[in-house]
C-alpha cells in the first residue's frame, strides 16, 4: 500500500505524490494538521519530506511524539 505525499498538513490539499510502504524519506520537519487514522496510530501529526507533507500516521519513527524540528 501506499500513502499519499500532499501540499500541506491536510487532506484537503493536493497529491503530490505517493511513499511506497516501508520507504525510507528524510523528515525535514513537522506540524499540526488534519488528525488522520494510519498504520501507526491517530495523531494530527504531520512530516514534511521531499516533495510535501505525509500523516506522521503512516509513517514509523519509533516515537509517538515529534522526532524533528517544528516547521516554520
Amino acid at each position: 500500500m501506499n500513502s499519499l505525499s500532499v501540499a500541506g498538513a491536510s487532506t484537503a490539499t493536493a497529491a503530490v505524490g505517493s511513499v511506497n510502504d516501508g520507504a525510507q524519506r528524510v523528515i525535514h520537519c513537522q506540524k499540526q494538521g488534519q488528525k488522520i487514522t494510519g498504520t501507526y496510530g491517530t495523531t494530527t501529526l504531520w512530516d514534511k519530506i521531499d516533495g510535501g507533507f505525509i500523516s506522521d500516521a503512516y509513517v514509523s519513527t519509533g516515537s509517538d511524539g515529534q522526532v524533528a524540528p517544528t516547521c516554520p
